[in-house]
């Protein structure tokens, strides 16, 4: 089966087309339900790449399904439980293109932090600590190697940039002026609970949860007398590949970068071939493509325990 690149649902509204997610609404009111497609496409250095990866939204799609529902009895999501007949009637026209790679979700106010847990020095974390010795302002111990684990997992925050750059790390200090005291404290607790979670589970299926980001909001409640503090859920997609970084245990040997099931076979091409990282961006080789793919679906076996994605 052919990559997935776009969609066309209309007359549903396109609300939003991503990197990878094209979001619909539902509905015409102003809180109406969205649908979150992910689609094949997939990014490198900033840039939309000419091909896709086939089924890499469906593995996507799934492997967040599997996170919302095995945290689900710590936080909320903002999967909706329940959609209407109308919605279906609404859907089913564009059932074929959909099936195994959309959500129907509440529309949550969304906090304008990147919550980032990290256990391991790698990414930007890395290069965080060889200029300052610490990552968002978090001192470390001197003289730690790229891959080393930390002495404890923490919580390194960004902000969220919708321009297409990279997210910019941000301090502690920063999520507090942002979202106040009480909400940040929430954030980084509620994070740092699911990482550890989180990694319990990926570790008991040989793999190292090295970082990963959340993101979270807050959904509507459907109590008109709850004048409680506001409830966060998790939202977007969790701990997939494309937002996390799993490294096989087995093989785990700090001082360099770290084999990882994501797109670093991507990036490491684009490398290779001395891409400007300027548009427009190059289409991958079907060697690429393919080894790219078995990557992500061998994330999903490992992660989900299911060998097929079929729902």
């Amino acid at each position: 089966m052919p990559a997935l690149l776009t969609t066309d649902l209309s007359p549903l509204p396109l609300i939003a087309r991503g990197k990878v997610r094209d979001i619909y609404s539902l509905g015409p009111e102003p809180d109406s339900d969205l649908l979150f497609i992910a689609t094949d496409r997939i990014s490198a250095f900033d840039h939309v790449l000419g091909s896709g990866i086939p089924d890499k939204g469906r593995i996507l799609t799934q492997i967040s399904a599997f996170w919302f529902d095995y945290l689900s009895d710590t936080v909320q999501n903002h999967l909706q439980p329940y959609i209407g007949p109308e919605a279906i009637q609404r859907l089913q026209p564009f059932s074929e293109v959909i099936e195994g790679r959309s959500m129907v979700v509440r529309r949550a106010q969304m906090f304008p932090v990147e919550c980032v847990a990290r256990a391991y020095l790698s990414g930007s974390g890395w290069k965080d600590y060889q200029q300052t010795g610490g990552v968002c302002g978090i001192p470390l111990p001197p003289g730690l190697r790229e891959s080393d684990r930390l002495p404890e997992p923490i919580f390194t925050p960004a902000a969220k940039i919708n321009t297409g750059g990279h997210d910019e790390n941000i301090s502690y200090k920063a999520v507090e002026r942002t979202v106040g005291a009480e909400i940040a404290r929430r954030l980084r607790d509620l994070t740092l609970d699911l990482f550890k979670r989180a990694s319990e589970h990926a570790a008991s299926k040989g793999l190292i949860l090295a970082d990963t980001k959340f993101e979270f909001g807050i959904l509507p409640s459907l109590d008109p007398n709850d004048q409680g503090m506001p409830q966060i859920a998790l939202c977007d997609e969790v701990l997939t590949p494309d937002s996390s970084r799993f490294w096989p245990a087995a093989t785990y040997e700090p001082g360099g970068p770290q084999p990882s099931y994501d797109k670093q076979y991507v990036r490491d091409y684009l490398e290779s071939i001395r891409w400007n990282k300027q548009a427009p961006a190059p289409s991958l080789p079907s060697e690429v493509v393919e080894k790219t793919r078995a990557k992500y679906l061998e994330a999903f076996h490992l992660l989900t325990g299911r060998t097929s994605l079929e729902a």
